[in-house]
């Protein structure tokens, strides 16, 4: 079962991450925020890779485990259940996505204030803040695990889960998903950012304790 749920979050963050920048950068607007977009999928499937390659070997696509089903790596009953998770997983990032955009429509727009201030609503900035740092420190704990982690790739890994966590996340909040480093240049800058830096003190430590639940129930 827990190959299947891995499955299901690894698309769940593939769909999230990657659609979620599209929505970010106005996703063919420019030549830009096409190769951004493009980057930030790959770059999702990089980060799962590592993340969760150990438990589920990562298809996150129906066509990938379809050739593996006909290519004899899996059996029937995996590949009609990591499809079903895959698909369960594809709606619960586009749902994630939906949430962010709908809190704060304007924010896809992308207008950002300050270097730690929430550009929207503070609930939309907790929100954001959560999730991303939900995903960051999965990539973390996924790919540094003993049994299951990336080994010496994890720091690369990690870095490039968190250049994509920026694609997303910075015309929300600026992008935190680290209390200590919003802490001193709110203190700094005053005004809007440190009346708000405690939205960046909850939302990532909320985030982390949901990456931690979610590792321990996808990992072997």
């Amino acid at each position: 079962m827990k190959k299947y749920l891995a499955e299901m979050v690894g698309t769940a963050v593939l769909v999230l991450l990657g659609c979620g920048t599209a929505v970010s950068l106005n996703c063919g607007a420019d030549t830009a925020s096409v190769v951004g977009t493009a980057m930030a999928f790959g770059l999702a499937v990089v980060a799962m890779a590592y993340t969760i390659g150990g438990v589920s070997g990562c298809h996150i696509n129906p066509a990938i485990t379809l050739g593996c089903w006909l290519s004899k790596r899996i059996d029937g009953k995996d590949a009609i259940m990591y499809v079903i998770f895959q698909c369960i997983g594809a709606f619960i990032g586009s749902a994630l996505l939906y949430a962010l955009v709908s809190t704060s429509p304007e924010l896809a727009q992308g207008t950002t204030t300050g270097a730690n201030a929430c550009s929207g609503s503070i609930c939309n900035g907790l929100l954001a803040e959560v999730i991303l740092t939900t995903l960051f420190v999965l990539v973390v704990l996924g790919t540094t695990d003993e049994k299951k982690g990336a080994g010496n790739f994890a720091g690369l890994a990690i870095g490039l889960s968190l250049i994509l966590i920026h694609l997303v996340g910075i015309h929300y909040t600026g992008t935190s998903v680290n209390p200590a480093r919003s802490l001193a240049p709110a203190i700094f800058e005053g005004g809007a950012a440190l009346e708000q830096v405690w939205v960046f003190w909850v939302g990532p430590l909320v985030g982390g304790a949901l990456a931690a639940c979610i590792w321990k129930m996808i990992k072997d």
